[in-house]
Order: structure tokens, then C-alpha cells, then sequence
């Protein structure tokens, strides 16, 4: 099968006349090159918008990290002064004649366990909120960075249709 020869388009018509055309040639070359510069600015925007975006996830998700680690040391204190009261009553009430009464003794331990237990279980379910408040505090965070880098790459999106779209 024979190829049928191409004839020659109007576009290609133009291009050899651009290149016999130096003055034309340097303009389409700068068109390029002025696209092409702002091309290259507004990806070096949305980068800048994007490191923004993310720079601020990491300071909240720090912030975050240290607010929830304050908050779980503040109730290991709390739980710590607990025990400590707690020993403290089981040596008076040792010293203050524990062998003189066992059983006496023994219904203070177990009153002081069953308290001990339901103190620890509140703790637990403490430091559990604590952990879930922080994790939709971290959610939220992340939902708004995450809408920032998705907005920044829809403009950039336009913008470069825009450029290219330019003639």
C-alpha cells in the first residue's frame, strides 16, 4: 500500500516560516520561556502553601504530643499521691494496734483494695478519654491540612491551564 503524501498544513506552513523568521522565532521562544518561568512560579507556590500545610500538621500533632503527655502525667501523679496516701494509712493502722484486732485490719485492706481497684480503673478510663480526645484533635488537624494541600493543588491546577491556555 502506498502512503499518501502529507500536504503541507497551514500550521506547518507557519512553523517554516518561523523558522525562516528569526524575529519570530525569538518571540514564540520567549512566549515559551515567560510560560514556562510562570509555570515554575506558581509550582513554587503551592510547594511554599504545601510545606506550610505541613509544617503546621507537625507543630499541632507536637502541640498535641505535649499536651496528652502532660495530661496522663498529671493523673501518674495523682494515682502516685493515691498510693502513697494508702501506705500511709496501712502503717498507722498497723502501729495504732493491727495486731490487736486482725480482722478489723483485714476489712480496712479490703475496703482499701476495692478502693484501690475502682481509683485504677478510673484512671485507665481517664487517660482512654485523654487518648481519644487527642486523637479527633489530631483528625481535625490533619483534615484541615489535608483541605489546604487539596485547594492548593486545585488553583495551581487552573493556573497552569491558564498559562498553557494563554497564547
Amino acid at each position: 500500500m502506498a502512503k499518501a503524501k502529507a500536504t503541507p498544513t497551514r500550521k506547518t506552513q507557519e512553523e517554516k516560516a518561523m523558522i525562516d523568521d528569526p524575529k519570530k522565532a525569538q518571540e514564540v521562544f520567549g512566549q515559551m520561556t515567560g510560560k514556562a518561568v510562570e509555570t515554575m512560579t506558581a509550582w513554587a507556590d503551592a510547594n511554599q502553601r504545601v510545606l506550610r500545610e505541613v509544617v503546621e500538621l507537625g507543630a499541632a500533632t507536637a502541640k498535641e504530643g505535649v499536651r496528652l503527655y502532660a495530661e496522663l502525667q498529671q493523673s501518674a501523679i495523682e494515682a502516685l499521691r493515691d498510693s502513697q496516701a494508702a501506705v500511709l494509712r496501712w502503717q498507722t493502722a498497723w502501729q495504732n494496734g493491727g495486731a490487736k484486732d486482725p480482722i478489723e485490719l483485714y476489712q480496712k485492706a479490703m475496703a482499701d483494695g476495692v478502693d484501690g481497684a475502682q481509683k485504677a480503673f478510673k484512671l485507665l478510663e481517664g487517660q482512654a478519654q485523654a487518648f481519644t480526645r487527642s486523637a479527633e484533635r489530631l483528625q481535625t488537624s490533619a483534615e484541615q491540612a489535608g483541605k489546604g494541600i487539596q485547594e492548593t493543588y486545585t488553583t495551581i491546577v487552573s493556573k497552569v491551564k491558564d498559562v498553557y491556555a494563554q497564547n
